[in-house]
């Protein structure tokens, strides 16, 4: 693939979301679409209260925009954008409810699961459609298995699992919108060296889109990127790693997400099982913020982290 593509998809994408920003911070400010802060969070963070968020529809104009003008209209690129811009609406309405009724919570549970549950079967029946291999490698060899029928079920946990553990990350300015540019430069590199072009076009575009967010979202956030942006995130890594057939790899590149998901299962299981908690505040970065570490150092810190996660998952396949 002609590199020159991967980087005006990140150079457009980028440019995109740097000029939207101005237009849709002050209009999401005027319409009041303000974050309701958890008062159970942190107490250094009620004062980001109000803090204009739904910024993810910039994250998904500009990624949109890019993918749209350098992908090719192949099936790839139906499953890539029908993940993204699905997840991305169950997001969206999670927003809006939380912003339209003034609370914390926005869709519950089974709605949210239903929404993630329905993106996900669609994007299996792409699949099926376009006779996706349903072979699993383990990284690093040459040894696979075919799961036949039950590779789509791991689909569903897959779109699951990395949707909801993005979310997760979304907590401190700049976090994720910084670790899934990290995770996404290693996808684009797993899609040029797989020959995935549709995936490299859309994960090069999507590092513009957050890069281009983080400049609004860089401590102190003039924007959150709300559930709209971290869902949509989440969908289209996970329909990448589908697509590319490192679906294993993901656990790997992805490694920070996977730590903050387990923060909140290991929380959760201790507090139920023992009645104590392993951690100050689950996800994993609030018990760092908890313990006097400051919100940009927690930042870099899980930053770092990822690029580690990231070179070690490019060196399964290069």
């Amino acid at each position: 693939m002609d590199m020159m593509v991967i980087l005006f998809s990140i150079g457009t994408s980028f440019l995109l979301a740097v000029l939207l920003g101005p237009l849709f911070i002050p209009l999401l400010r005027r319409l009041k679409f303000g974050q309701q802060i958890r008062t159970e969070g942190p107490q250094s963070h009620l004062k980001k209260g109000g803090t204009p968020t739904m910024g993810g529809i910039i994250i998904m104009i500009a990624l949109m925009i890019a993918f749209l003008r350098f992908a090719d209209k192949t099936p790839e690129f139906w499953v890539l954008l029908t993940a993204s811009l699905g997840f991305g609406l169950v997001g969206f309405l999670d927003d809006y409810i939380k912003i339209v009724f003034k609370r914390s919570l926005g869709l519950t549970a089974k709605q949210k699961l239903f929404g993630q549950l329905l993106f996900s079967v669609i994007v299996c029946a792409m699949l099926y459609n376009m006779n996706h291999s349903t072979e699993i490698t383990i990284p690093g060899t040459a040894w696979g298995f075919d799961l036949g029928w039950f590779y789509y079920p791991l689909v569903v946990i897959i779109m699951f699992a990395a949707s909801n553990s993005v979310n997760f990350t979304d907590g401190l300015d700049g976090l994720l919108a910084g670790t899934s540019a990290i995770a996404f430069g290693a996808f684009t590199i797993v899609a040029l060296q797989t020959v995935a072009h549709e995936s490299a076009v859309f994960s090069a575009a999507m590092i513009g889109a957050v890069l281009g967010f983080l400049v609004f979202n860089a401590h102190p956030a003039k924007v959150f990127m709300g559930d709209m942006g971290s869902l949509g995130i989440g969908g289209g890594i996970a329909a990448v790693a589908i697509l590319t057939k490192t679906e294993l790899l993901l656990i790997v590149i992805g490694g920070v997400f996977v730590l903050e998901m387990l923060s909140v299962i290991l929380q959760v299981a201790s507090f139920k099982t023992r009645g104590k908690r392993i951690f100050k505040m689950s996800p994993i970065h609030h018990h760092f913020e908890l313990v006097g570490w400051s919100e940009w150092k927690v930042v870099t810190v899980f930053w770092l982290v990822g690029l580690v996660f990231a070179a070690i998952g490019i060196m399964f396949v290069i």
